[in-house]
């Protein structure tokens, strides 16, 4: 797979900048061609070099109608909104250079992704033409899609499990394997296509925050975060695009209230109105050509006669932003989650820093496939999806978030910052940049 460079992205993304909202979202009829073309592609150029790499030369995956597999969902074309009946895919790489065949055992070509080999008349049994189709191929290994560890690489239902298994004779069924890398590999991995268009997502995502940021939307002492959380909700619905969580908003201030991590994050966060001083935080998603983004950004509302932040905030966010880079450096190839996170907070403690870094592949999903690089509430690690490896071309919402003790306000703050970033030989870089300032708001 092409690799595609900073200097791409800085291209993409400056292109991007000179339209508006509207101009930047497709139709959804050019979204669909869009996204049958970078499923092509990855098809015919990603998948066989991943299958090559993971040792696997048959991928099977099956699917009942509104019970898909979360990796057979990718596979489907635009105008398939789930799978028909019975939707088997079955993926054969023969080696030797040789494209990977794709066929469907299904009553249907799946549009030109796949082409059907199962015709119903001359073998009623769906299960025993699969059996037919594999002893043609002979592979040496089965892959399935079953993990007890990573969920999206578990999507083979216990049903179609065991009525595969009874069909299969004994010397097929001892060729099943698990799919888990290979699954994950499919899902973590970006390709030159999709790096052309997901720039103008998370695009999209910062330009809204800044809007709702503003004093477009918000006047302080009548505004309330629940105002904000809806207004955020409606504006993605007037572009055409979904949201795959709801977003929060919430307010740091000077008060007795401490930090709760779990009501940040949370709609169990109570509705407050807005006032002159506050520090402000939102977590919002957009879902766009089955990309997602994951964005959290921080904004400060003037008192009168302020011109600017004050400056104990301003170092604070500073700190976030170092914490940010102590991270990133110290992504490499092959490096585990867990590895990143432990070098990154050790780093981070000798600066000064007070880091809690949960950081999440995304892509396909919003927390997808890949390596864990901690949890809120798991510094010391993650067991096993922690341990799973870096790989080069993956994306990587890039959350965590640095406290400061703050005499003014007699507590401690958090400033929590997630940005989306690539992953490639020449380092991790932010697909629209990333937030350096706090926005301002105006008072009344």
């Amino acid at each position: 797979m092409k690799t595609v460079t900073l200097l791409t992205i800085i291209l993409v993304s400056t292109l991007f900048a000179a339209t508006s909202h509207s101009e930047e979202v497709l139709s959804m009829r050019e979204r669909a061609a869009l996204i049958d073309d970078i499923l092509k592609d990855r098809l015919e150029r990603t998948l066989p070099k991943l299958m090559e790499r993971e040792g696997i030369d048959m991928w099977i995956l099956i699917s009942r109608e509104y019970n898909e597999d979360p990796v057979l969902k990718t596979m489907l074309p635009a105008t398939w909104l789930s799978a028909r009946r019975r939707t088997i895919l079955v993926l054969f790489n023969p080696g030797n250079g040789q494209a990977v065949e794709r066929l469907a055992v299904s009553r249907y070509d799946v549009d030109s992704m796949f082409r059907k080999g199962w015709d119903k008349e001359k073998q009623p049994n769906q299960w025993q033409r699969l059996v037919e189709l594999i002893k043609q191929k002979n592979p040496q290994k089965i892959a399935l899609n079953k993990s007890a560890h990573f969920a999206l690489a578990d999507g083979l239902s216990a049903t179609e499990y065991q009525e595969l298994m009874d069909a299969l004779p004994s010397e097929l069924s001892n060729k099943v394997v698990s799919s888990q890398n290979l699954a994950i590999a499919w899902l973590e991995t970006r390709s030159g296509k999709e790096l052309e268009v997901y720039p103008s997502l998370i695009k999209i995502g910062h330009r809204l925050i800044a809007e709702a940021f503003s004093n477009q939307v918000i006047t302080p002492g009548e505004t309330t975060t629940e105002d904000v959380v809806w207004w955020l909700r409606e504006k993605s619905r007037e572009l055409k695009l979904t949201n795959w969580f709801h977003p929060s908003v919430s307010i740091q201030r000077s008060s007795t209230v401490k930090f709760d991590h779990l009501k940040a994050f949370t709609a169990s966060n109570a509705e407050q109105v807005i006032q002159a001083g506050d520090l402000l935080h939102v977590d919002f998603g957009l879902v766009y050509l089955r990309l997602h983004s994951d964005q959290q950004q921080h904004a400060y509302v003037l008192k009168p006669g302020e011109t600017d932040a004050p400056d104990y905030l301003q170092k604070a966010f500073t700190k976030a932003n170092r914490l940010q880079d102590i991270f990133t450096n110290n992504f490499k190839p092959g490096r585990t989650g867990n590895e990143v996170l432990k070098m990154s907070r050790e780093q981070a403690i000798a600066e000064g820093i007070k880091p809690s870094i949960y950081t999440h592949p995304i892509g396909y999903h919003g927390h997808a496939a890949g390596t864990t690089l901690g949890m809120w509430d798991s510094q010391g690690g993650v067991p096993v999806t922690g341990d799973y490896p870096l790989h080069l071309n993956t994306a990587y919402s890039i959350e965590l978030n640095a406290a400061s003790f703050i005499p003014e306000w007699k507590k401690e703050i958090r400033i929590m910052l997630e940005e989306n970033a690539f992953f490639d030989s020449s380092g991790v870089h932010y697909l629209d940049g990333r937030q350096t300032k706090l926005h301002l708001i105006q008072p009344k």
